[in-house]
């Protein structure tokens, strides 16, 4: 069964369905940015430690990251519609939680468990949505919006928390969350939706296998930082010599195996699987996986590394460094809106390419400016540039996915799909700061053993103390720590300069390793269609 777009319905309804559909989007991906520019508030506010702050966030990524999958089957057998209803409703109670947190053990409730749980129903049913709201030729242009809404989510988190922080409370993010929610409840009701032609089934074991070993792998990539990629760090656990995080990834990857066998054993008997195994086989839909993967990890990767550069190590305050992303999200939304409206004829294989393209050359260009010191103008171009390759993988990607397999199957193509960017994000957060911290670790400790102003003994206590990562400090949080060691001034002096020559150092190994996975990016760009998805029937595998 394919979905009817709603050509006969007014061009009006249709903007307000796509406009209700990105706002949620929007919604989603603004938590965590706001919430990591204001962690050390929050968790003052709500008497607990930045660590306990951190390991709501790691929930909440874990909590979508589990059932993303099984949120786009459920979306399949409630209905697309009233499975984003319901998720807004979760969402919104989750904001509402979340606004009047007392502790951190109702602000998990609220944020990292409601949220997510909501955030699993929402955006699978956003992917399936647009299938069914709007017909195949206008389909990449809708996705891109929905697609823009959310990068922009996160360039503007940092200003909307600064400023929240600043002037207000963190508290209101939360609040204003509740009546936008309430906004796309009374919006989302001119959706159509599309029924599907049978009723499904959900398949338990392989929920629970997808869920279980999605979230021991994302688990592990973001305990990286703390326990190591291998070699345990320093105070880290040890499980047969090696980090927690290797077991953790090798049982998550083994689930998630034993879960396709036991959707292959499914479909051999004849039962409905959570995931169709042949989605596997699919080249269209791997291809632009492969894709989102990519886009993600260096998505998040940058807005990992740049808010670094421009909050700590020049000191700029939330708002300032908002204001200064604040170009990567007008290309993004330029290049993902302008994209399919001016040439959507354009070859999706091409426009990929050259949008990976784009983000190699913006990655490289600040890599190139970045120095002891560049100050804050030099990341604006490198984020023009960045924006404009994402924005033109957005205008594409969303319609070469779902246009891969029948609309009926779309909820379950956005579980995937989220599912996916999720993990790319979680590897290009992971990735990112593995390379910073080994590379600002090896960089300081090495400055600091040749310069003959510092003590051998204080090198040797350097050693020691920063054998499991140094960390990312300004000038003002490494002076007042050696101003509370009792270091003279001139071991306070070279070890500053050390810090800032080692950030840079750090900051761009970091930016290296971005540029060459959306290199290793355009390899793989083969599986794109070089046509749109309108000159060809959707579905063919």
């Amino acid at each position: 069964m394919t979905a009817k777009a709603p050509t006969a319905g007014k061009a009006k309804d249709a903007r307000l369905i796509l406009l209700t559909l990105a706002a949620g989007q929007f919604l989603m991906a603004l938590d965590s940015s706001v919430m990591n520019v204001s962690i050390a508030t929050v968790a003052e506010d709500i008497g607990t430690t930045v660590a306990g702050m951190q390991g709501a966030i790691t929930a909440y990524t874990l909590v979508m990251a589990m059932f993303m999958i099984s949120g786009g089957k459920v979306g399949a057998l409630i209905g697309r519609r009233r499975a984003f209803t319901i998720g807004c409703v979760i969402y919104g109670c989750g904001s509402f939680t979340t606004s009047i947190a007392p502790n951190l053990a109702i602000l998990m409730l609220g944020w990292s468990f409601l949220e997510g749980v909501g955030a699993a129903l929402i955006l699978p049913a956003i992917v399936a949505l647009v299938a069914s709201n709007f017909a195949v030729e206008r389909r990449p242009a809708a996705y891109g919006l929905v697609a823009a809404a959310a990068a922009i989510a996160i360039g503007l988190g940092p200003l909307i928390g600064g400023v929240a922080t600043t002037f207000f409370s963190w508290r209101w993010v939360f609040a204003g969350e509740v009546v936008v929610v309430l906004v796309i409840l009374v919006l989302a009701r001119r959706a159509a939706d599309a029924p599907p032609e049978h009723k499904p089934r959900i398949d338990l074991v392989g929920a629970v296998l997808s869920a279980v070993g999605i979230g021991l792998f994302v688990y592990g990539l973001l305990r990286t930082s703390e326990w190591g990629w291998f070699l345990p760090k320093a105070g880290a656990p040890s499980w047969f010599a090696l980090s927690p995080v290797v077991w953790l990834m090798l049982g998550g990857l083994l689930l998630v195996w034993f879960f396709f066998r036991w959707e292959a054993r499914l479909v051999a008997r004849g039962t409905e699987p959570l995931v169709d195994p042949e989605f596997l086989h699919n080249r269209q839909l791997t291809g632009g996986l492969t894709m989102f993967l990519f886009q993600y990890l260096v998505q998040m990767g940058v807005f990992f590394v740049v808010p670094l550069y421009l909050s700590v190590a020049l000191g700029l305050s939330a708002i300032k460094t908002g204001v200064l992303i604040l170009p990567l999200s007008i290309s993004l939304l330029a290049s993902a809106i302008g994209i399919p409206k001016f040439r959507p004829d354009a070859s999706p294989r091409r426009v990929v390419k050259l949008g990976l393209l784009a983000m190699l050359a913006g990655a490289l260009v600040l890599l190139a400016a970045l120095d002891a010191d560049s100050g804050a103008a030099v990341v604006i171009v490198p984020m023009l540039l960045i924006g404009l390759g994402m924005g033109a993988l957005a205008s594409q990607l969303g319609a070469v996915t779902v246009s891969a397999v029948p609309d009926e199957q779309s909820a379950e193509v956005g579980g995937i799909q989220n599912t996916v960017t999720n993990l790319g994000a979680s590897i290009g957060t992971a990735v990112a700061g593995s390379i910073l911290i080994t590379v600002l670790t090896s960089s300081f400790l090495t400055t600091i053993e040749q310069n003959p102003a510092i003590p051998a003994e204080v090198t040797s206590q350097a050693n020691v103390k920063l054998a499991g990562g140094a960390p990312f400090l300004s000038d003002a949080q490494l002076t007042t720590a050696l101003d509370e060691a009792g270091a003279n001034s001139a071991v306070t002096q070279a070890a500053l300069e050390a810090n800032a020559t080692a950030r840079i150092d750090g900051l761009r190994a970091a930016l290296a390793i971005l540029a060459l996975a959306a290199l290793t990016a355009l390899f793989f760009t083969q599986r794109i269609p070089a046509t749109q998805p309108g000159a060809a029937r959707p579905g063919a595998r």
